[in-house]
């Protein structure tokens, strides 16, 4: 729903800051790697120290490269492999950062090894989910599925629990544990993202290979 509804509003909102850019001499390309540094300072910078409401401010001002280097391509009428792969990466790394700066929080001055473990669980799950579509897709497979849990949701509940959180710092009582919550959200809902993109792959591989006039060949088959 996010990325359907969300992304087109912003989309529009930053086509004329793209635009400003492009006017500058700025390549997506630069975008893309200022707003994952930006990203990865935020979170290894300021959460690994219980700053979260610092570092979700500093977080959110550059996850929103992300739309503008897309927006710019494509006034740019730049699109191309290469840009893509360069921006699914780079969501990887940054996506790593932002939980791995929970975990190392919740394994020093947090101090609590169930909610590290849970952080450390969205970082992997995170990714396999990622990988799953791409390994589907390039096997030709369509992966038609919506998600329980994608990206955007995961940076969404993650940095708005993150960021409420933080307010905790200012005299707000109780609102720290929204980040507990949140993280257990995120967790959740990866897993059974998970199970939905694996069960999808399995029955449109079923399917594809049914069309072809011949049986599953198992999982060394697709290595």
């Amino acid at each position: 729903m996010l990325n359907k509804y969300a992304r087109a509003f912003f989309t529009r909102v930053l086509t004329p800051f793209a635009a400003f850019l492009i006017r500058r001499g700025v390549s997506p390309d630069t975008v893309t790697l200022i707003g994952t540094a930006g990203v990865v300072a935020g979170a290894l910078v300021f959460y690994p120290r219980g700053e979260f409401f610092w570092g979700t401010v500093v977080i959110t001002l550059f996850v929103f490269s992300d739309l503008v280097d897309g927006n710019m391509a494509r006034q740019l009428g730049r699109s191309s492999r290469w840009g893509a792969f360069l921006d699914s990466t780079l969501d990887r790394v940054a996506d790593g950062a932002i939980f791995g700066g929970f975990a190392l929080w919740y394994a020093g001055q947090g101090d609590d090894t169930v909610l590290c473990a849970v952080s450390i669980f969205c970082l992997a799950s995170g990714q396999v989910v990622s990988y799953t579509k791409a390994r589907g897709e390039s096997i030709g497979l369509p992966v038609a599925v919506n998600g329980l849990v994608e990206r955007a949701e995961r940076l969404v509940v993650s940095l708005v629990a993150a960021g409420f959180a933080g307010l905790h710092t200012f005299g707000v009582p109780g609102i720290q544990h929204l980040l507990p919550v949140g993280l257990w959200i995120v967790a959740v809902g990866s897993l059974i993202t998970l199970i939905q993109r694996v069960v999808t792959v399995r029955r449109e591989s079923a399917e594809a290979e049914a069309a072809e006039g011949r049986p599953g060949q198992g999982s060394e088959a697709a290595k």
